[in-house]
């Protein structure tokens, strides 16, 4: 999934990357987000460069190329989201649930700790929320992991199946995908208990300021652990 913050003739970059591998063998998910300064090669612009830049240089196409070769495996489906689209779409489920491990106040809005019922709006700025999080970064591509775990909850729900086309009318342009809608109803049927098993990993990277210019270094042993959680996620049961 690529959370885009696209704007008038700004194409805007993929500060939102998750990876979901989903293995119905072992009824299970794995995801986990790469942080949006990693430093890695641009497959297709010749650069070495944050990887959320891909999508500015090279739209969808540029961003999983250089996804795939960051870590060294396929990606078979993609959801670009334009994150203002992204609220309309959380509106149109019925809202999110999240569990929120300490209170804070962000865009004029108050966050309390614990369960949490939120709209699109403050779905959307609860994820975004990350310089008073103790943890960075990291603690908000948690956030933004649980609140798309609450949206797959919501998407298979059978009522929303069959709207399911509706809704996608409705966010437009918003939301482009490789998924067929027939896909989406069988992922939505088939897939329904694979959700409640997700774990989920965290990338270990270390900042780093090369040209006065901030970014997340991975180290290729990092690299190969990922790659290596991936296709041991895979394998059949």
């Amino acid at each position: 999934m690529l959370g885009v913050d696209q704007r008038t003739n700004d194409p805007g970059r993929s500060d939102t990357i998750v990876v979901m591998s989903v293995n119905p063998s072992k009824n299970s998910v794995l995801m986990f987000n790469i942080p949006r300064d990693t430093r890695t090669e641009i497959i297709g612009h010749g650069t070495t460069d944050k990887i959320n830049h891909a999508y500015a240089f090279g739209g969808v196409d540029m961003s999983l190329q250089t996804i795939e070769n960051f870590l060294d495996y396929r990606i078979d489906y993609y959801v670009k989201v334009n994150m203002e689209n992204f609220k309309t779409f959380i509106d149109l489920i019925g809202g999110v649930e999240v569990n929120n491990p300490f209170a804070f106040d962000y865009e004029g809005h108050s966050f309390a700790q614990g369960p949490l019922e939120l709209d699109g709006t403050l779905a959307l700025s609860y994820s975004r929320m990350r310089y008073d999080d103790p943890r960075g970064d990291f603690g908000r591509n948690t956030r933004q992991r649980d609140i798309l775990q609450s949206v797959m909850h919501h998407a298979v729900n059978i009522q929303n199946v069959t709207k399911i086309q509706s809704i996608l009318d409705e966010v437009g342009n918003g939301v482009k995908t490789n998924i067929t809608f027939d896909e989406m109803k069988t992922f939505a049927t088939d897939y329904r208990s694979v959700i409640d098993h997700v774990d989920t990993v965290e990338i270990k990277g270390t900042g780093k300021i090369i040209n006065k210019i901030w970014y997340d270094i991975v180290t290729p042993e990092e690299q190969t652990r990922i790659h290596n959680l991936l296709k041991e996620h895979q394998q059949a049961k």
